[in-house]
């Protein structure tokens, strides 16, 4: 448990609240409305939703991909193993794969390097969730510490007074504050999860196998397949 979770009771309420006073409207010219048409979602259900990310699973995941590597290293020296034959066939043979091992573990465009950028990725995004839940939980804490939290429950209560209702009343000027307040960290947050996907997506894009040409066979025997030599053993 961190320190969103120890808060997500208390704020979520708070932020029904709000949500309740927003559906009435927001004073006008307030900072809050460019932040609710990026977002398209009122604070309450942005936080509900923002609670679900985790970064414990993500950096499992991180881990769980780097342990295929080790099979890729076994396929490798399978591969680089001695053959011990000649000709033809054996000529297109290593050919092939040597454009194999390449394609297992050679650059960052091999499949070993896009296993590699996988799980540096997914353990990006997993710091990126701490972070962000870091700074939405201390936004949260203002918010629910704010004399605008007092006018928010002040003018949700049963026994409201009417001057506390609508997008102009304390209670509704009160509600914008705080949505704006939690919206404009949940951007920030949003922003940073954009940028690490147009950081990382070029290294997570699909590695084709690009096998070699059909080529002349070195011994310049270009005839039917039973005139071919292939020598096994030396």
């Amino acid at each position: 448990m961190d320190a969103l979770d120890r808060l997500a009771e208390p704020g979520l309420d708070l932020l029904r609240r709000v949500d309740t006073l927003l559906a009435s409207g927001a004073p006008e010219g307030h900072r809050v409305w460019p932040l609710l048409r990026r977002m398209q979602v009122l604070p309450g259900e942005a936080l509900r939703t923002f609670l679900d990310l985790r970064p414990g699973p993500l950096a499992a995941a991180g881990q769980a991909v780097r342990r295929h590597v080790h099979g890729y290293d076994r396929a490798c020296a399978a591969l680089t193993d001695p053959v011990l034959w000649s000709g033809a066939a054996a000529a297109a043979y290593g050919q092939t794969r040597t454009a194999l091992l390449r394609h297992l573990d050679e650059g960052p465009e091999s499949l070993v390097g896009r296993l590699e950028a996988t799980a540096g990725y997914a353990d990006a995004f997993a710091d990126w969730v701490e972070g962000s839940r870091l700074a939405v939980a201390r936004a949260l804490a203002d918010v629910i510490g704010s004399a605008e939290a007092v006018a928010v429950v002040t003018a949700t209560s049963v026994t409201r007074p009417a001057s506390h209702s609508g997008p102009s009343s304390p209670g509704g000027a009160a509600a914008a504050e705080i949505a704006a307040r939690l919206l404009a960290v949940l951007c920030v947050a949003y922003d940073g999860a954009e940028n690490l996907l147009r950081q990382w997506g070029p290294s997570l894009a699909e590695s084709p196998l690009r096998l070699p040409a059909a080529h002349a066979r070195p011994d310049g025997n270009d005839g039917p397949p039973g005139t071919r030599t292939t020598r096994v053993g030396w």
